[in-house]
């Protein structure tokens, strides 16, 4: 089974509102992104949720998504991947973790990935677009007790750094995997690209 982790849980203080919850494709940005996970080879996606929690989910209403709170989402990412981990069934051998704020996530790009994980015989796949490696991110899940007990400084690149060996860099045409949207020129970079 291949799970995602979507990371909704920050509280956006460089926007200056809550990212997750701008409009985007005709819908909200976390829908957006449960919509391309939706249309991708991903069976489950399980989205983490602190900053104003509830009306993320009800963002999500209607979506075949799993909603995890994080009650310590201030303590930051590995935080909230943590609890996305603990939520996963224990028949999921992969996870994707996804960012909250990068709307333009593509289903191809998470099935690209999807198929270099299962072909390649490494475990963790990362997507790298003119050498820069980027988000989401897809790892076995025997990894799962590791993250949930390390990395607390480094967060998921020590894990990139702790299995170098294992890890398959995806070259990828999408710049959209190096882009992030943390303040409103961000937004209007990501908006503007798609015409809205």
């Amino acid at each position: 089974m291949n799970c995602a982790i979507v990371l909704a849980a920050g509280m956006s203080a460089r926007m200056g509102a809550h990212k997750v919850l701008l409009p985007f494709g005709g819908t909200t940005v976390i829908a957006h992104i449960a919509d391309a996970l939706g249309r991708s080879a991903i069976d489950r996606t399980f989205v983490v949720v602190g900053h104003e929690g509830p009306r993320v989910a009800a963002a999500l209403a209607g979506r075949p998504v799993t909603i995890v709170a994080n009650p310590d989402y201030a303590a930051g990412m590995l935080s909230s991947v943590r609890c996305g981990l603990r939520a996963l069934p224990e028949e999921c051998d992969a996870a994707l973790v996804a960012l909250g704020d990068q709307p333009r996530i593509a289903a191809a790009l998470v099935d690209a990935m999807l198929r270099a994980y299962r072909t390649s015989g490494k475990a963790i796949v990362v997507p790298v677009f003119k050498g820069a490696r980027g988000h989401p991110l897809l790892f076995s899940t025997r990894y799962r007790d590791e993250i949930l007990s390390g990395y607390a400084d480094v967060g998921l690149r020590g894990l990139l750094a702790a299995h170098a060996g294992d890890v398959l860099e995806l070259p990828v045409e999408d710049p959209s995997i190096l882009a992030d949207m943390d303040t409103p020129e961000d937004y209007e970079r990501e908006t503007g690209s798609r015409g809205e």
